[in-house]
């Protein structure tokens, strides 16, 4: 059996942070836009950082684990 937790949470949080998908921090003229489809290196930059500590949290804190089979 394989433990797809980390797999699933990764894709799950690379989606919904992707930035100008479902908001943007900073946006362009305000702090948080939502749909804009659109980036910067500064959002970019924040959203990576949100990436790092959610995917820590979710697989180091809370350990996710998922098994199929």
């Amino acid at each position: 059996m394989s433990d797809w937790g980390p797999v699933f949470v990764a894709v799950v949080l690379f989606v919904l942070l992707s930035p100008g998908l479902l908001f943007q921090v900073p946006g362009r003229s305000r702090s948080v836009e939502f749909g804009n489809f659109h980036t910067s290196g500064a959002s970019i930059l924040i959203h990576t950082l949100l990436y790092f500590a959610l995917i820590c949290i979710f697989l180091l804190a809370v350990k996710v684990h998922m098994y199929f089979g």
